[in-house]
């Protein structure tokens, strides 16, 4: 662990980085690795110093928090908590996921559907402001409304330099039951039973996600804790994970390979680079089996257009990326996703229930109703585009289509909103005064320059 002395002489570069950027000029983070999905411009200042600004600082097991970077990865925290026989409330699914990052752009997993979003599960933030102060932001007080106003403003307000958080207790591993449902409405029937009861024909559930296949074959993998750790499945080697929620109906996992199942393989992404051919499979090093590996060749693809030109010089019609997330309340989900297989269509299907923890507030910039079951949706890869569709045309259609289901779609990836529609959607009540209070010189982007203009 870092501790608090190695945490202050982090923090004071960081700072001290700040201040040599000259008035004026934008300020941005110097990150290495991102898990965004939006073609950005390249920014000609220096980036702020996050060196040292990448693990946890302490753990107390009594109370069960822990004080951690906001570089920190995921990855890292969870091989920190679990000695301790302790983990954060939602593991966000990709190991390079930083704590920050799920907090100021959102993140979710399986256990969202009894503790909401990571956000939810932070007790207070230490935050580099627009303006260059370090604050503390607390639920209550001075700063409150930067502490509800800070997910999903994806850095516009500030960075997050320490994130006290809430953990919970861990079992040695996870029992799972793959339930098959031949009907969307049922499937969504069963999913508004367990996110409210978190029980299912009588035994608890203590994760909760699924994967739909067509529209008549359908998946809702059910975890209960256990301590037995015989029978573990381990799908780091020759299967990818997804695939055995096909063919088997009860699995076992250890909760390290659990909160980890869908990374190997980037959930079934990996198949785009050719990992799941058992031949490339069996000489691709089982290290480099990652997703951060799979966004880096993304990011080539996109930087270089090497499979692109092939596509063109085989006569294939161009393709469009569409790497989204949408939350729709639960009542709509089967509807959604019904237009989703007829108009786009691309599977499989992440399904994520997610309900805001009792008493947990309201977060201005991502407004969800409490005592509500959403579901989020996530289809990644790219479709087939006709002669002169316009940039965007098929997320242009996703996102009209999303609006009218009464859903949100979350901002990591790219997004086509006029800047009405989107602040309505967005918290464009609440933004401006943040903007103000936190950022009076307008030295970082606002949201919507940053997740539409793409800056």
């Amino acid at each position: 662990m870092r501790g608090a002395q190695s945490h202050r002489a982090a923090v004071d570069r960081l700072l001290a980085s700040y201040r040599a950027i000259p008035a004026g000029q934008r300020v941005r983070l110097a990150k290495r690795t991102s898990n965004l999905f939006r073609t950005r411009s390249q920014g000609t200042t220096t980036g702020l110093d996050v060196s040292g600004l990448d693990g946890v600082i302490s753990i107390d097991v009594q109370a069960r928090t822990a004080d951690v970077q906001a570089m920190c990865t995921y990855e890292t925290l969870v091989a920190t908590t679990l000695p301790y026989g302790l983990m954060p409330l939602v593991v966000p699914q990709l190991k390079t996921i930083t704590l920050g990052g799920a907090v100021t752009g959102l993140g979710i997993e399986s256990t969202s559907f009894r503790n909401g979003l990571p956000h939810e599960s932070v007790l207070e933030m230490d935050i580099l402001t627009g303006d260059g102060d370090l604050v503390t932001a607390h639920p209550e007080g001075e700063h409150a409304d930067l502490f509800h106003g800070f997910p999903n403003s994806y850095g516009t307000l500030g960075y997050a330099t320490r994130l006290r958080i809430e953990l919970e207790p861990v079992h040695a591993a996870v029992d799972l039951r793959h339930v098959r449902f031949d009907d969307l409405d049922s499937l969504a029937r069963a999913i508004e039973t367990i996110s409210t009861d978190h029980r299912w024909e009588g035994t608890e559930v203590g994760f909760l996600d699924g994967v739909v296949f067509s529209a008549t074959e359908g998946y809702l993998t059910l975890g209960s804790w256990t301590d037995e750790v015989g029978g573990l499945s381990d799908y780091t080697g020759a299967e990818p994970y997804y695939r055995s929620i096909q063919r088997r109906s009860t699995d076992r996992l250890s909760i390290h390979d659990y909160l980890w199942r869908w990374d190997t393989d980037w959930f079934w992404c990996s198949a785009a680079f050719g990992a799941q051919n058992p031949t490339v499979r069996r000489y691709w090093p089982a290290r480099l089996r990652r997703s951060d590996v799979f966004h880096r060749l993304v990011g080539l693809e996109t930087r270089y257009g090497l499979v692109s030109r092939l596509d063109a010089w085989r006569g294939r019609p161009a393709r469009e990326r569409v790497i989204q997330d949408v939350e729709l309340p639960v009542g709509r989900t089967a509807e959604f996703l019904g237009w989703y297989l007829q108009n786009v269509p691309m599977t499989p299907v992440w399904l994520c229930p997610l309900r805001l923890r009792e008493g947990s507030g309201t977060w201005s910039l991502y407004p969800l109703r409490p005592g509500e079951t959403y579901v989020n949706a996530g289809f990644w890869g790219t479709v087939a585009i006709g002669p002169g569709q316009a940039d965007g045309a098929k997320n242009r259609e996703i996102e009209q289509a999303v609006a009218e289901f009464g859903g949100h779609k979350s901002l990591y990836s790219d997004a086509y909103y006029d800047e009405e529609t989107f602040w309505a959607a967005y918290g464009g009540e609440n933004y401006p005064a943040l903007k103000a209070r936190y950022d009076g010189d307008g030295r970082l982007l606002d949201l919507y320059s940053k997740v539409v203009g793409r800056h």
